[in-house]
This record gives C-alpha cells, structure tokens and sequence, in this order.
C-alpha cells in the first residue's frame, strides 16, 4: 500500500508563486496548518517540481483552497510545467495579486492563505516549506475539492 491510499482524500489546493517576473500554480496535496500563535501553515513540494525553486527564491506562496468546479483546472495545473508555460493564460484561471505579499492568487479560489516561508526542511524526495500566514481570507464557504487518486476526486457533504 502506498501512502496516498492510506491517506487519501486530501484537500487539493493550488499554491501559486512568482519569481523572476515569472508567475505559476503547482496542484498540491500535501499540506497542513502548523499553530495558530502565530499561524503557521506548510507545504510539500516534490524537489524536481518547477515551482520549489520559484518559493525558494521568492520566500513567498498562496495556498489557494479551490472548489469542486475547479477539478479541471486542478488536473491540468497538476498535469503541465510552469517551465514550459504560463498557467494561468493557458487554463484560464483569474490572477489577481495577493493582499500582503508579492504573489499571485486565483481569483477563483474559495479561500487564500498568503504565506512567507520562514523554514524549509527536506524530508526525502520533497522539501517542506513553513510559511507564516500573513492573511487569510474566505470568499465562499461551497464544497471543496479532495483528491482521491489519478483523477478521481470527491468533495464535502452537504
């Protein structure tokens, strides 16, 4: 058994990032909020993934929390390279700038934490990165998005 069978569904986010004028969205599964004092959220981003180096670079990400109606732009921001075009022109996803630091956000997420990282940590073939939220904002309390696997996703009940 793998651990995403053991673990899934986990709530899918796109964290967004800019560097060097460049802006991205990589499809996560892996994250989780840290503290409350201050709050503390984290993220795991596989080392060959294109965005490590951007949130390496820039110290800064938003976890964008998105909605069940957002499943194929979450399969294809999961499935196509930031290093070889720009997801947001080619997935039609809405950028609009984060409130308190200098990153992208999806204008139609659900819900945005904007992040700076304050520590990262490699953990085998992925580095964990710790950011302290500098904002949180909900925009729509609908039915999130979950990964179950490959394709397959499911959202909250009612």
């Amino acid at each position: 058994m793998r651990i995403t069978e053991a673990t899934n569904p986990l709530q899918t986010i796109l964290l967004t990032c800019r560097a060097d004028g460049k802006d991205n969205i990589i499809t996560l599964d892996w994250h989780m909020p840290l503290s409350f004092d201050p709050m503390m959220f984290a993220v795991s981003i596989g080392k060959t993934r294109f965005s490590l180096g951007m949130v390496r670079s820039a110290k800064v990400f938003v976890a964008n929390f998105m909605g069940k109606e957002a499943q194929a732009d979450t399969l294809f921001c999961g499935r196509h390279s930031g290093k070889t075009m720009d997801k947001f022109a080619t997935s039609g996803l809405e950028k609009e700038e984060a409130k308190t630091i200098d990153c992208p956000r999806v204008k139609e997420a659900q819900a945005y934490l904007e992040c700076e990282v304050v520590s990262e940590i490699e953990v085998g073939d992925h580095i964990l990165f710790i950011g302290k939220v500098t904002h949180v904002e909900e925009k729509d309390k609908g039915k999130r998005l979950f990964h179950l696997e490959a394709d397959r996703f499911t959202t909250t009940l009612d």
